[in-house]
């Protein structure tokens, strides 16, 4: 199909080879914690805050991929370990990491994954 053509019914058409500078840019460190991620968290239940945090964890980790970080440090809090976990059962199924670790750090204590990516 001709991209002119697409092109003059209005759709963008892009450059896959510069497709990365029209992406948001990657982070090397992501705080899950829910007063970080919404502003009117208090009326959410604990299903809903969990929802959104794991939301900002696989949009902040698809773009860690796509820019092919070599690592991302998931800051999920201490707690009760119900969102470590959660995130913990995602990484092991994911093709692109290479290896996790939730191990103490000055900065985060143990509230804190970091990922490994391999490409």
């Amino acid at each position: 199909m001709e991209m002119g053509r697409l092109a003059a019914r209005g759709y963008k058409i892009y450059d896959a080879s510069k497709a990365r500078q029209h992406m948001e840019p990657a982070r090397t460190v992501v705080d899950l914690h829910i007063e970080k991620l919404s502003d009117d968290w208090k009326h959410l239940s604990n299903f809903d805050i969990l929802s959104t945090q794991l939301k900002a964890f696989e949009k902040y980790y698809q773009l860690s991929v796509l820019h092919h970080q070599p690592s991302l440090t998931v800051i999920h809090g201490v707690g009760e370990g119900v969102l470590r976990d959660e995130i913990h059962e995602k990484l092991r199924l994911k093709r692109e990491v290479k290896s996790f670790v939730n191990q103490f750090h000055p900065s985060f204590g143990y509230g804190a994954t970091e990922i490994f990516f391999q490409y």
